[in-house]
């Protein structure tokens, strides 16, 4: 699933490319694309874009009149702008006309989505009032979230995945920031001081610019950039898809594949000591 350096990459791919133009003919192939809008193709003709923003794994793109197409690429969606309005693929559920160029929402398991929404007077949409602050926003309290977070019972790393806490993070990065930061999965974030948890939130903003720098995580055809191009940072990955016996970069001890919340979980039984 893209997570936020991913989502954060096709953001700055729609900035550049749809910015300032406006929406033509818009074909909706499948119902499921525009749930929430049901109209929604009759809504967007004749829109223009003014801007784009992004909250955690959310992207959206600013209309005219205060509202919001609300993107959200949840497992497989993918935003591919190109110069055909034919289907460039079998699971192109939405197909837009923008001054000469097009946009696809390609979605191969139809759990993504386009909706509309009001903007609030801080600029986000209101159908996302409910996401936190994410890792690269510039007014995140790191040491407030790390109180919030010390608060949390249960185990560390499915806290990290709450959106409603800090959002953004995902299965990949949620491994590698607890890697960096030497804390165990399944520990208990009570149990972990507030400067440690603070470290842990500065090591996963850390672990996002460097990944968003290299396009992204690209294990699949599933996340492309707007371009069909492929991220590279899984080659730069310490902890997830490490668990098949290779030895931890940083001891060299052998990474032990698990899952905690129900999610595969990768770490290094030296380093990350459980306590």
């Amino acid at each position: 699933m893209p997570e936020l350096p991913e989502v954060e990459s096709v953001r700055r791919g729609l900035d550049s490319h749809l910015v300032g133009r406006t929406f033509g003919e818009v074909t909706v192939l499948h119902p499921r694309a525009s749930r929430d809008t049901p109209n929604l193709a009759e809504r967007l003709a004749g829109r223009r874009i003014e801007g784009t923003g992004r909250r955690g794994k959310f992207l959206w793109l600013v209309l005219d009149d205060a509202e919001a197409l609300v993107i959200h690429l949840r497992m497989s969606g993918q935003v591919r702008i190109t110069e055909t309005t034919v289907p460039i693929s079998p699971h192109t559920r939405i197909v837009a006309q923008l001054d000469g160029t097009v946009a696809q929402f390609v979605d191969q398991r139809t759990f993504g989505s386009w909706s509309l929404s009001d903007i609030d007077e801080q600029g986000i949409p209101v159908s996302l009032s409910h996401i936190a602050p994410d890792l690269l926003d510039a007014g995140l309290d790191h040491r407030g979230v790390a109180k919030r977070l010390k608060m949390r019972r249960g185990e560390l790393k499915p806290a990290l995945l709450d959106q409603g806490l800090v959002s953004g993070i995902g299965n990949i990065y949620a491994d590698e920031m607890l890697w960096r930061a030497c804390l165990h999965p399944r520990q208990q974030p009570r149990r972990v001081s507030i400067a440690r948890l603070t470290e842990l939130l500065h090591r996963g903003e850390e672990v996002m610019r460097e990944a968003l720098a290299q396009g992204g995580t690209s294990f699949d055809s599933l996340y492309v950039h707007v371009n069909g191009e492929s991220g590279y940072f899984d080659r730069s990955l310490h902890a997830y898809g490490q668990g098949g016996g290779e030895p931890c970069d940083r001891c060299g001890e052998l990474m032990v594949k698990t899952k905690v919340g129900g999610r595969g979980t990768t770490f290094c039984p030296r380093c990350q000591r459980r306590y």
